[in-house]
């Protein structure tokens, strides 16, 4: 019996001392993080975006006419997130610049890439289509 309580007393203090090493010491870790991260000027985004394979980010105009065009196919591709859908636009653009006559994938492509809460699969290939041309014409009209 006695060897079965020191067995018992051995296994609940290691645990204890296990439990007691894994507690961190939260203000030496905050106090290692960096305050700001770095950030880049606009020129260094601007040649991210091009090494990437991005075109620049459109003017108000652009957005608006390339939104409107959007909304013109089916209200629910933008569903009240313009940013989101020029953002999906844009790696569109990126898909376009790398594969320009894989039209097929494009347009899976597309499909994947601009869904909604309605649609959360893609909006299909035929409406995927008119969103491609959308995006060529109005966000890499050069690609």
């Amino acid at each position: 019996m006695n060897t079965r309580t020191t067995a018992v007393a051995l296994i609940a203090s290691a645990m204890l001392t296990t439990l007691t090493a894994c507690d961190g010491d939260d203000d030496k870790a905050a106090a290692t993080k960096p305050s700001d991260a770095p950030t880049l000027s606009a020129a260094d985004r601007e040649a991210a975006r091009e090494a990437a394979g991005l075109p620049p980010k459109p003017s108000a105009a652009t957005t608006a006419a390339y939104i409107k065009a959007l909304d013109a196919i089916n209200t629910d591709i933008v569903h009240g997130k313009t940013e989101k859908a020029v953002d999906r636009g844009l790696n569109t653009c990126s898909s376009v610049k790398s594969s320009p006559n894989d039209q097929a994938k494009l347009i899976d492509l597309t499909n994947q890439r601009f869904s909604s809460p309605t649609h959360p699969e893609g909006h299909g290939p035929e409406t995927a289509e008119k969103i491609l041309k959308v995006v060529r014409k109005h966000l890499c009209p050069d690609f």
